[in-house]
């Protein structure tokens, strides 16, 4: 048996195992991996998750076991140091040595550290591993706790770049990006592109700072700022690097294979090194001449040298390798393909650019108007599969070019059917999966919808970006077998839940028992549970203590889990209106249970680390002082923030603080798919940001302006005018109308901008169905809503009135024990969970 040794257990390094071990001729070879990192692979282009769990174990591309099962025998925490070439052997830094018949070096790369004086200091990270990010988390804490409004900064503005400054948003940091380039991802944007990228972030409250060349880092033991010339510089505490990758080849010199002039091992399109025993595949490989830091090419690399390991000489690296990506970079969609930048002698450019919505489409084309060369896409890639498929696979493009990016002129599609692309077109790059892959597998009768054809291939499940692609593929095929597409809940109800919410309301079905029974089969699962007892609530108003056994974690004990197994108390603050004395109960009850605190950004007050049997205990003291459940555990309406218009403000034109109050006792407890918020300002100065909510009001000369289908999150969108001076009735009514609508239509967790975005018609339609009236359903939609206001209860006062109700708030079904596992630690006067490890 020959022995394959692999040296890194990277992404590239797992996608070697991963391709090997299905192999027939697998069995004939020993697998030995070494991996410098204490923990087996982990997904580093979805890097930036740590920070929202800190859960490693997420990460992972598969467990310790799963190599095991494979007969791979994997050695973590372990460094190679040397190849003695000679004799085919290894030695690591504890000094054992090791036999390989063929070795695989996928040793990737290491973050490039400028040499700046001054970058040994203290609170200076490079942004590569987990232990790389548990530092940055831990320097935060430390960090914010002297100074509540820390600052950080990102050297470097390339995709990693971004990647870190989403991190610093997380991390709760004051966001500063640092470029040495004059324009943003100079790699893969022009500079309109970039511009429309720079101001996007900008309105996030990220600074920009261009054209900057890092003279030396401030600070005595560690970073107080950066400097760029004499009176050039800021105030940071934190300074993240990511100003590109170094091949790890430091191995290849200990045994003298070829190497490139600028770093990496030299290798051919087998992936062979100038040692015949020896591959190198991933960010190490220099192939043509190039380092190619996506992870793509290095998915492709690993399968290379798996076929030519086992005898497949044929198979070999395509020579024009593919740069093209799709990121979403702290909540904005970019994507490049083909040649991004066009000069005049190679083709044309067709570009539209809309700063008003942040949105940016450059295409360009040959001379001759025929073929599609590359682009750029920033705001809205929902294009790029398509023209990704037409630049690979040279497609004709419509004889008005501008019309791949702008829509035809005729209403139909400028792009045709997805089944006209070839069947040996790339659809997954990284699982390297085509389009003919996908389509027989369901032709065939293999596969018979979108999980199974994922299981099967993979495809969509390392950076996703092709997954709309691989649901347009399965449907089309489905649909051309006479098949009918739905998109269904789940295997127990064959309805989507707009058609299931029909049902339930006709049938007048009032328990989950009930619709498995009419309408469903088998027992139910956790997809159609918490989805039927949010309809349950929408039709009826039923609150979660009614069938708590169906209800999502944070329904089923009205408060949000925290990341300790605690819970957070949030009561409702209508309008961010409260009395000093009920200000003053809340703090009494903070105290009383040692609860962290803090001002939410609805303009409430949040209570963190309550146990579960204390919940109704706290509720109780809440109740009696006039306060509500807030519902912020629940998919309803959270709050509707308001300023204090024509009351105290002498901009105001009315009385915001007064309109938020009402709609929010209107509206509280509602139940939709996705929460809903909503806003009211006193003036166009919009200090209520009502433009960025689900519903929005601002005061103007004559009335009110009414805009929906706005929110803030992972993908802001301004809302947009539905109705303009208005009165306070009319405006209601509207809201009402507006709410239904989108209950009854929208699908399970879709916020009301994309339920909008997917609207045939978009916002003028929902004018037509709202004001106009079109469908003739507005009578029924206000009497629904009205409905919902009069059953309206409080479930906190519910749930601690029922002792039979009470007795699930308990950490324990068979003791009144409490949890003495939680361990916290002091910040700010207050406390926080523990971090984890």
């Amino acid at each position: 048996m020959k022995t394959i040794v692999v040296v890194g257990n990277g992404m590239v390094g797992y996608k070697f195992c991963e391709r090997f071990v299905v192999k027939e001729r697998s069995k004939n070879y020993k697998l030995l991996v070494f991996g410098e990192e204490p923990r087996p692979a982990y997904d580093r282009v979805h890097l930036s998750k740590f920070f929202k769990n800190s859960d490693a174990k997420a990460l992972e591309m598969a467990p310790h076991s799963w190599y095991a099962k494979n007969n791979i025998e994997l050695i973590t925490n372990e460094r190679v140091t040397d190849i003695h070439r000679g004799t085919k052997t290894i030695t690591t830094l504890s000094e054992k040595e090791y036999t390989y018949d063929y070795l695989v070096l996928a040793t990737g790369s290491t973050p490039f550290v400028p040499p700046i004086n001054g970058v040994e200091k203290e609170g200076v990270f490079v942004y590569r591993t987990i232990e790389d990010l548990e530092d940055m988390l831990a320097y935060a804490e430390k960090i914010k706790a002297k100074n509540p409004n820390a600052k950080a900064a990102v050297l470097g503005s390339g995709l990693l770049g971004l990647e870190a400054t989403k991190a610093v948003i997380d991390m709760g940091l004051e966001p500063h990006v640092v470029e040495f380039s004059s324009k943003l991802m100079p790699r893969q944007l022009d500079l309109r592109g970039s511009n429309i990228l720079q101001n996007k972030l900008e309105s996030m409250n990220v600074t920009i700072h261009l054209s900057k060349n890092t003279n030396q880092i401030l600070g005595d033991n560690s970073i107080t700022g950066m400097e760029f010339g004499e009176y050039d510089k800021i105030d940071v505490e934190m300074l993240i690097i990511s100003a590109g990758i170094r091949p790890r080849d430091e191995l290849a010199k200990t045994c003298d294979l070829k190497i490139g002039t600028r770093g990496g091992i030299k290798v051919n399109n087998k992936m062979l090194t100038s040692d015949n025993s020896i591959f190198a595949i991933g960010e190490v490989a220099l192939f043509n001449e190039m380092i190619y830091g996506l992870v793509a090419p290095g998915y492709e690399m690993a399968d290379v040298a798996v076929h030519q390991i086992l005898g497949n000489s044929d198979i070999v690296m395509n020579g024009d390798i593919d740069m093209s990506t799709k990121l979403k970079l702290i909540g904005v969609d970019v994507a490049s393909f083909g040649e991004p930048f066009m000069p005049i002698d190679k083709g044309y450019s067709i570009i539209y650019e809309n700063k008003t919505k942040d949105l940016y489409k450059r295409i360009n084309i040959s001379h001759d108007c025929t073929k599609l060369l590359g682009g750029i896409l920033v705001g809205d890639v929902s294009d790029y599969n398509m023209l990704h498929q037409i630049y690979l696979n040279n497609l004709p493009i419509p004889e008005d070019a501008e019309e791949l990016i702008l829509g035809s002129r005729g209403g139909g599609s400028s792009f045709g059917n997805v089944l006209d692309i070839p069947d040996a077109a790339q659809v997954c790059s990284c699982e390297n999966v085509t389009k003919g892959t996908i389509c027989n597998l369901i032709t065939a009768g293999t596969c018979e919808n979108l999980a199974d054809v994922i299981a099967h291939t993979k495809a969509s499940t390392s950076c996703g970006g092709c997954k709309p692609m691989v649901v347009d593929l399965v449907n089309e095929s489905l649909k051309s077998l006479g098949k009918e597409v739905k998109n269904v809940i789940c295997e127990h109800f064959e309805y989507n839940r707009q058609e299931l919410y029909g049902i339930l309301k006709v049938k007048k079905i009032t328990s989950f028992n009930e619709a498995l029974d009419t309408c469903g089969k088998g027992d139910g699962c956790e997809v159609c549970k918490p989805l039927i007892a949010s309809v349950f609530a929408s039709l009826y108003n039923d609150t979660a203590n009614k069938e708590d056994t169906i209800q999502d974690t944070n329904d089923k004990f009205l408060a949000n889990i925290q990341r300790n197994g605690t819970y957070s108390v949030v009561p409702r603050i209508p309008g961010g209106e409260i009395t000093p004395e009920k200000l003053i109960t809340i703090g009494e009850v903070g105290k009383k249970y040692n609860l962290y605190t803090k001002i939410t950004g609805g303009q409430r007050i949040d209570l963190f680390g309550a146990q579960l049997n204390d919940l109704p205990s706290i509720w109780k003291e809440l109740i009696d002082a006039g306060f509500e459940s807030g519902h912020a555990y629940g998919k309803s309406l959270r709050t509707v923030k308001s300023c204090v218009g024509s009351s105290w403000c002498r901009y105001g034109l009315d009385e915001s603080a007064s309109f938020a109050i009402e709609l929010e006792n209107r509206y509280k407890g509602l139940r939709s798919p996705h929460k809903i918020k909503g806003g009211v300002s006193g003036c166009i100065r919009e200090c209520a940001e009502a433009r960025g909510k689900d519903f929005g009001v601002i005061a103007v000369e004559g009335g009110w302006n009414l805009y929906v289908c706005g929110n803030g999150g992972a993908t802001p969108k301004h809302a947009l005018l539905l109705s303009e001076q208005i009165d306070n009735k009319t405006c209601i009514k509207y809201i009402d109308r507006f709410l239904m609508y989108y209950i009854r239509t929208a699908a399970p967790l879709m916020r009301t901008a994309s339920w909008l975005d997917k609207l045939e018609g978009g916002i003028e339609q929902l004018k037509k169905v709202i004001i106009e009236d079109s469908l003739n359903i507005n009578t029924e939609l206000e009497q629904e809503m009205q409905s919902l206001v009069d059953v309206y209860e409080c479930e906190w006062k519910q749930a601690i009135e029922n002792e039979e109700s009470k007795k699930r708030f308990s950490h324990f079904v068979n003791s009144n024990d409490r949890d003495d596992n939680l361990v916290f630690v002091p910040m700010r006067e207050q406390k926080i969970p523990e971090l984890w490890k």
